[in-house]
C-alpha cells in the first residue's frame, strides 16, 4: 500500500495510470506466486518454511523458474511487470515532487529485494534428500495449475516488456470515467 500512496498523492492522471498498472501487475504476480506456493503444499500442511523450497530447482525446475520470475517481479527487476509498475509509481512521485516518498520507496525496494533473493537462493541450493510431499494432490491439479502459472508468467513478462498495450487500455478507461 505504501507504493500506491506515492501515486495517490500525486493526484494527477499519471498517478491514476500508475496505480492502475501497479494493481494489475501486482495482481498477476501475486496470483502466480501464491498459486505456485499452493501447488508446493500438500494435503497436510502448507509450504511455508524456507526448507520447503530447498533444492526446488533440482526437483521441479519449471516450478522453480516460474516462482523465480514471480519473485523477481515482486522485487521490481527489469523486464517484469513489477518493474514497470514501480517505475510508473516512481515517475508519478517525481512528477509531484514527493522526493522523500520516492527515496523511501527505493530504500524499501532494496530491503525487499534481499528477502526475495534469499528465497531464490534457497531454491537453487543443492539439497540431498529433497522429496516430494507425502500427501500429493491429484495429478490434474498440477496440470491445470502449471498451465495457469505459465499463462501468468507470460503476462508478467509481456507487461514488463510491452507495457504500452496495458497503459493504452488504462488511459482509455480513465478517460471514460
Amino acid at each position: 500500500m505504501g507504493y500506491l500512496l506515492v501515486a495517490f498523492l500525486s493526484g494527477d492522471a499519471l498517478g491514476v495510470e500508475a496505480v492502475s498498472f501497479y494493481l494489475v501487475a501486482y495482481f498477476v504476480t501475486s496470483l502466480g506466486a501464491f498459486g505456485i506456493l499452493s501447488t508446493l503444499s500438500d494435503k497436510d500442511r502448507d509450504a511455508e518454511l524456507l526448507d520447503d523450497y530447498k533444492g526446488l530447482l533440482w526437483r521441479r525446475p519449471w516450478t522453480a523458474a516460474l516462482l523465480t520470475a514471480m519473485l523477481l517481479s515482486l522485487a521490481g527487476i527489469p523486464l517484469t511487470a513489477g518493474f514497470v509498475g514501480k517505475f510508473y509509481i516512481v515517475a508519478s512521485g517525481v512528477s509531484a515532487h514527493h522526493w522523500l516518498l520516492v527515496v523511501m520507496l527505493a530504500v524499501n525496494s532494496v530491503i525487499g529485494l534481499y528477502y526475495y533473493i534469499k528465497i531464490i537462493a534457497v531454491m537453487f541450493e543443492q539439497h540431498e534428500g529433497s522429496a516430494e510431499p507425502a500427501g500429493m494432490l491429484h495429478p490434474s491439479v498440477y496440470i491445470i495449475s502449471g498451465v495457469t502459472m505459465s499463462i501468468l508468467a507470460i503476462l508478467l513478462l509481456w507487461f514488463g516488456i510491452y507495457p504500452e498495450g496495458m497503459m493504452t487500455l488504462i488511459r482509455n478507461l480513465v478517460t471514460l470515467v
